[in-house]
């Protein structure tokens, strides 16, 4: 019997230019080998060079998205992005906590990499309490970790006392990215920290100096999600992720006059 193509699907925003959110989900889902499906959850003005602006979409426009995809699919994984109001959240924990045997990875995206503001600090607070506890992975890079939290991370203990504060709030699994370096930590690699129900573990990889980085925190969230559809566990799923979006840093393409976004290609 032939088997079955697992399903990902993305709740993310839409970056017309292609480096971020639902269309680099999809292509890193179909990377992997799954069938990519998504519901938009605002519509972005950008490019490689910055964030000009949104058009937030309602809750039920979100909803509405959702309902038709779980009644006809059934879903390997779910990936969580760019989420900008507390309407939103509500809507999207509401549709996930009926499947909650489905891993879900939830990208907490606060500001993007030129400053722009995506979500508010009330929006915030109702993502932590809401879906956090549906995760099976929360995914924040060093600013996002320590706006969540509420701790400045300066030293590498910082890292351990942001992961228990967001276990705290209900997250079982936090992988703090390190594409944003501790100060102090060596230059050289790029580390990712993953703490799993209290314990650590550091995935490094090497730093590459380049400008092409566009998307590389939605893109790793999604890969994860791919490989925990496939079976994966999380530290494998993580550790794949981390090396596929390595790569993909590697052999940017270049394109664009600002920070590019990187090579997502099949495996």
């Amino acid at each position: 019997m032939k088997e079955v193509q697992k399903v990902c699907l993305s709740i993310a925003g839409l970056d017309p230019s292609g480096g971020a959110g639902v269309l680099a989900d999809v292509r890193a889902f179909a990377a992997f080998g799954c069938f990519p499906a998504a519901a938009v959850t605002s519509i972005t003005y950008q490019n490689t060079q910055g964030v000009f602006g949104s058009a937030n979409q309602s809750g039920e426009v979100v909803e509405r998205q959702i309902r038709p995809i779980l009644d006809d699919y059934t879903l390997g994984a779910v990936k969580t992005g760019m989420l900008p109001s507390a309407d939103v959240i509500k809507a999207v924990a509401r549709v996930l906590g009926e499947i909650r045997e489905v891993p879900v990875v939830v990208d907490p995206v606060v500001r993007s990499t030129s400053g722009f503001d995506l979500i508010d600090d009330a929006a915030l607070r109702c993502l932590i309490e809401q879906l956090f506890p549906l995760a099976a992975i929360v995914t924040p890079n060093l600013a996002e970790a320590e706006r969540i939290a509420g701790i400045a991370i300066e030293a590498d203990e910082d890292l351990d006392r942001a992961a228990e504060v967001m276990h705290g709030f209900g997250a079982a699994c936090v992988l703090i990215k390190g594409g944003h370096r501790v100060p102090g930590s060596d230059p050289t690699k790029a580390v990712d920290h993953l703490f799993i129900k209290g314990k650590r573990e550091d995935i490094a990889s090497e730093a590459i100096d380049t400008s092409s980085t566009h998307g590389t925190g939605c893109i790793l969230s999604s890969a994860i999600a791919a490989n925990l559809a496939l079976g994966k566990e999380l530290v494998e799923a993580v550790t794949v992720a981390k090396a596929f979006v390595n790569e993909a840093i590697r052999t940017a393409p270049g394109l664009g006059k600002g920070n590019g976004p990187i090579n997502i290609r099949a495996i």
